[in-house]
């Protein structure tokens, strides 16, 4: 999860956007506080002089009589409490509460807000000073009333929070926002995964970069590069094997006729004989191994669309090439046989799918022991044309059957054979877009194999 670019973009937007939550929550919590307290100051300014406004001299003394409505203004459901005090510049109470401290006296009808404790209670407080004028007498008189601070508290979270839960829904939408904008902009870049997941391993073609980002074509870019650099490496890989088993084609066959020919001379001793008849045999399987690999590469060269394809019917090419092996079949004690029907045309290279159809067979009638049978199969439907060979010969092992078309791959050694045959099967498949199955027949004996092919569209009258 560390490396997910989908985290990395998120732990990007998320650090800021919480920086930011954090600073502007932090100032929304002063306003909202900077704002109660206002409403609270001003309902304590309003008490006190409401409060002073009832201070009076009567016989020679200041009096003072508190009216309810100064002290109703306060109420509240957080039952705030409410304290009050009047007090004369001489030190006498008038009215109220004697437990706020003595502070400063200020200019008169100047408001002096301040926070005290009073029984263990925090407190918010104003004091007013007015003056009082009677017979050449002035007297200052200080109304003090103060409140605790549950209301205002109670006013600041109901202020502050919903801005602070807007800000957190803010960061929420745009992680949904961010995450959803990451899956559809990520989809071409899924679709280049998946084109590259799917390939066949030979299949050197590059990758398309329509719809693509601008900042992710350079990464295709170089992708396509090293494709092409691979391409250029795999063909010239392909020429140097076609170009080598051509070249010892001729000395081989050459060899193979000095070998039959000094096999027919007269006089030639019995251990001479038998070893040049030894050299004869290794110079068949040398002829057959150089034509399969010739074969190899004319067909790795079919799935790059070297080759001119055209419509071939499979039901006369595959008669001719069970007359081909008749012979084969015939010493090996094997009856080879064939089931085609009607017209089973596919579009591809006549020649590769004549070589596909022996190299089936043969490999079935190699693997198959004597008196067994072989049946080459041709059968097509309305979309499809289905190749299949079928013997009831040893099998392949389970744990084989994954690798059998691997080049140069035996699932016995106990029979001739150069391990090409399977691997030339599945090139030229794979050069006209078959598909090969492979099972066992029923009991467990012999090998069913078929490649179905996309069957030719008829041309239009």
């Amino acid at each position: 999860m560390a490396n997910s670019l989908r985290i990395r973009l998120l732990w990007w937007l998320l650090v800021p956007l919480a920086l930011y939550v954090f600073v502007t929550g932090k100032t929304e919590y002063d306003n909202a506080r900077h704002t109660a307290n206002l409403v609270q100051d001003n309902q304590l300014i309003a008490s006190a002089r409401m409060i002073a406004g009832e201070v009076e001299w009567r016989d020679g003394y200041l009096r003072v009589d508190i009216p309810p409505a100064a002290l109703e203004i306060f109420a509240s459901p957080y039952r705030d409490q409410v304290f009050y005090s009047v007090r004369v510049d001489d030190g006498r109470l008038l009215a109220g509460t004697p437990d706020f401290q003595p502070r400063p006296w200020l200019a008169p009808d100047v408001p002096d807000a301040y926070y005290t404790d009073l029984h263990e209670q925090r407190v918010r407080a104003i004091d007013v000073v007015r003056l009082m004028y009677d017979n050449g007498v002035t007297r200052r008189v200080r109304v003090t009333v103060g409140k605790t601070v549950r209301s205002r508290d109670a006013m600041t979270q109901q202020l502050w929070r919903p801005q602070l839960l807007r800000q957190f829904e803010m960061i929420a939408l745009a992680v949904a926002l961010v995450c959803i904008g990451l899956t559809f902009e990520l989809r071409p870049l899924m679709k280049v995964k998946d084109e590259v997941e799917d390939r066949d391993p030979m299949q050197l073609e590059p990758i398309r970069v329509e719809r693509l980002h601008s900042e992710l074509r350079p990464i295709v870019d170089a992708i396509n590069q090293c494709i092409a650099r691979l391409g250029l490496q795999v063909a010239a890989q392909r020429r140097f094997i076609a170009d080598a088993a051509h070249q010892l084609r001729t000395p081989l066959t050459l060899l193979g006729t000095q070998l039959q020919f000094a096999r027919q001379q007269d006089g030639i001793p019995p251990a001479l004989d038998e070893a040049l008849a030894a050299m004869h045999r290794s110079n068949r399987s040398m002829v057959g191994l150089t034509n399969k690999l010739l074969l190899l590469a004319q067909a790795e060269a079919a799935d790059n669309s070297q080759l001119a394809m055209e419509s071939v019917d499979l039901v006369p090419l595959a008669m001719e090439v069970v007359e081909d092996l008749a012979l084969l079949a015939q010493a090996r004690e094997i009856d080879l046989g064939a089931e085609l029907q009607g017209v089973a045309a596919v579009h591809g290279h006549r020649g590769l799918l004549q070589a596909l159809i022996a190299n089936l067979a043969e490999n079935a009638i190699r693997y198959t022991g004597s008196g067994g049978h072989v049946t080459v199969a041709v059968n097509a439907d309305a979309n499809t044309v289905t190749v299949s060979v079928i013997d009831n010969g040893p099998g392949i092992p389970a744990e084989a059957r994954s690798r059998v078309f691997e080049p140069f791959f035996r699932a016995s050694t106990d029979t001739e054979g150069t391990g090409l045959g399977l691997a030339i099967v599945r090139e030229i498949a794979d050069a006209h877009r078959g598909e090969i199955t492979l099972k066992a027949c029923e009991g467990g004996k012999g090998v069913d194999i078929a490649v179905t092919f996309p069957r030719a569209t008829p041309p239009r009258a």
